[in-house]
């Protein structure tokens, strides 16, 4: 019993959007650990438990407690939005186990944003693409752009998480003037906000225009391939099935 932490990504936020697996592991917990804001959009789906959260920027604290139940023996579910090992905590909870004495780590996948949202726009994905942060507070924003730029003269489809908070307001502005000396302006991009949530919404725009466009961190932003076309309304990448066809 318990020596375990779950970590589980609960996908964009709803019940109906959790996996099977990570629903079933939140049934079987005596306690359900993380953010605050995370905790609350499970918490009524799963009565009877006990909830451990700290706020923004405290993850390190919220590992230790869920560490700290795991080895009294408690069965404990640590959450994290979308996946919990992309830009999630399931990193951090291995390497603080190691100060943990026979705690075990597994990890459970989720729905990560750049695949809920890739759906509401229409199939943005379908070839190569990168994942990039805007946020600057675990990464220099030099390298940051780097990546940005890199991603762009490879000619991948790109998804920037983090595009934008109170202090980072023009990131994502910044990142498009990268993206432009590389790309058309003409580039089909697009975004969705609250993904699978209350209010969500999908925009689609030309690179020229998403530089202009006000964005929060509760939006994903997506920078089509040279190739993404929009097609009835949405945002297209052929794999290119169509060319393989004409060759045959």
């Amino acid at each position: 019993m318990g020596k375990k932490v779950k970590v589980i990504g609960i996908g964009p936020g709803t019940y109906e959007m959790m996996t099977m697996q990570a629903a079933e592991a939140l049934k079987d917990s005596t306690v359900i650990a993380g953010y605050n804001v995370y905790v609350d959009l499970v918490k009524d789906h799963f009565p009877g438990k006990r909830f451990l959260t700290t706020p923004m920027r405290k993850e390190e604290e919220r590992c230790r407690l869920a560490l700290e139940e795991a080895a009294k023996g408690e069965e404990v579910a640590f959450i994290c939005s979308g996946d919990a090992g992309v830009y999630g905590m399931a990193g951090l909870l291995y390497e603080m186990a190691k100060d943990f004495e026979g705690v075990e780590i597994e990890v459970i996948p989720g729905i990560t944003a750049a695949v809920s949202g890739a759906a509401v726009l229409g199939a943005p994905l379908i070839h190569d693409f990168a994942v990039i942060s805007l946020s600057d507070l675990m990464t220099p924003w030099e390298t940051i752009l780097k990546r940005v730029r890199c991603a762009a003269e490879g000619d991948f489809g790109i998804v920037l998480y983090n595009p934008s908070s109170h202090k980072r307001h023009d990131y994502l502005q910044k990142a498009c003037d990268v993206l432009l000396e590389v790309l058309s302006p003409d580039t089909v991009t697009g975004t969705v906000c609250n993904i699978g949530r209350e209010g969500e919404e999908m925009h689609i725009y030309t690179l020229a225009e998403l530089r202009d466009t006000p964005v929060d961190m509760f939006t994903t932003v997506f920078i089509g391939k040279s190739t993404t076309r929009v097609v009835n309304g949405k945002m297209v990448t052929p794999r290119g099935y169509a060319i393989e066809r004409k060759e045959d």
